[in-house]
């Protein structure tokens, strides 16, 4: 099967609706029985969307940031952990566009065109932060060697590469694009979360893996200069969450329409005339539309970073996208929650697996804590400082 050239940015956003309803159907008994989505994400990789964001100069569509959150927040409608898989794809490749060497990106970006995914091996248990690092890269004649154990890798179950975080012999953090068949990677299925449940999030383990010079690019040198790195993968981030929370609101509205009733006192005779009612679901959609502009908008100040990355575009895109993921993780839990409060007790019917919504979100709001966002955001604007480099705000 062939993978889609997509060219434009209405292309995508075409492509991704059309996929997302397609996406949908299954979404509920996907998660109920943890059934991982291997054909449904060769549809999504087939569709060319996997690759929107490669430059032109390579012959991708270079997707503007409002576009790419846009796909994200779409796709996780339909399914929020098919919305997740490919979030660190994307920022590797914002990586690649920032550090790698043109023939690194080249031969990389060639792949992608190609259909092929990338992980993430980033994260480990049991460090100090989660920041911190113990994955070791080692020379090893004219290549390296890297030994170490991840956690949750998302996106790894389902790669060709998985882009992993090395710590190398002078101390200094690069990423290293891992061939997945690698001897010595082993890929552990052992993702327990009880949200985002077909993400594949789970362990990756490297016994002196083999790993090639030309696969390793500059990672730590992103975040002592100011890069769109971090905000891009954040955006991505507020994208899933407003994908979510977009879910629970539609669900509870089809829901109530069809199914609830009204309270005994409300003096009606249908729960969507029911005025407390209509009050809640009043609130919930501005608190959704706000969640989607305020996501638009930080596309457009990382779009900007993007062509001009400088102190100042950087911090404004960082805040800009800490607004969208403040915003976003509030309406996606509440928004989950909600629609039971409305639906009513019918809803937590196990058939219905509405649950899912306020699952998925309670798991990946967790990311990283949304009230350090509120800190950056107040101290941007009252004091006039900058948000840290390192990419979590």
């Amino acid at each position: 099967m062939t993978t889609s050239l997509i060219t434009s940015d209405a292309q995508a956003l075409a492509v991704a609706e059309d996929l997302a309803r397609h996406l949908q159907g299954g979404s509920a008994l996907r998660d109920r029985e943890r059934r991982l989505p291997h054909a449904e994400l060769e549809l999504f990789t087939r569709s060319g969307l996997w690759a929107i964001s490669v430059p032109k100069a390579y012959g991708g569509a270079q997707v503007s940031n409002v576009t790419l959150a846009k796909v994200i927040a779409r796709i996780a409608q339909a399914d929020s952990s098919l919305g997740q898989i490919p979030q660190n794809h994307f920022y590797a490749l914002e990586v690649l566009r920032v550090n790698g060497s043109a023939a690194q990106q080249q031969r990389l970006y060639a792949e992608v065109l190609g259909g092929r995914r990338f992980g993430n091996a980033l994260a480990e248990l049991g460090t100090r932060t989660a920041h911190d690092r113990t994955t070791r890269l080692t020379r090893d004649g004219d290549g390296y060697r890297i030994d170490g154990r991840k956690f949750y890798a998302t996106g790894a179950l389902y790669a060709q590469r998985i882009p992993t975080s090395v710590i190398d012999d002078d101390g200094v953090q690069q990423l290293a694009f891992v061939p997945a068949d690698s001897p010595g990677v082993q890929v552990i299925d052992d993702w327990s979360g009880f949200g985002q449940r077909t993400t594949g999030s789970g362990s990756v383990l490297f016994e002196n893996v083999r790993v090639e010079a030309q696969d390793i690019v500059p990672f730590q040198s992103a975040f002592e200069r100011p890069t769109p790195v971090g905000p891009l993968a954040q955006i991505l981030h507020a994208a899933i969450d407003t994908g979510i929370a977009r879910a629970a609101v539609e669900d509870a509205l089809a829901f109530v329409r069809q199914h609830s009733r009204p309270w005994i006192d409300s003096g009606v005779d249908q729960a969507s005339a029911d005025p407390l009612t209509l009050h809640a679901f009043g609130r919930l959609n501005i608190r959704l539309h706000a969640a989607e502009a305020l996501l638009e908008r930080a596309g457009e100040a990382l779009d900007r970073a993007q062509r001009d990355a400088n102190a100042d575009s950087v911090a404004a895109a960082s805040i800009a996208v800490a607004e969208a993921r403040a915003i976003s993780t509030e309406i996606s839990l509440a928004a989950g929650s909600t629609l039971f409060e409305l639906a009513g007790s019918r809803a937590t019917l196990a058939e219905h697996n509405l649950d899912r919504h306020w699952r998925n979100a309670r798991v990946h709001t967790l990311h990283d804590p949304v009230r350090w966002k509120y800190h950056a955001i107040g101290n941007y604007y009252l004091n006039r400082e900058n948000p840290p480099l390192r990419g979590t705000i």
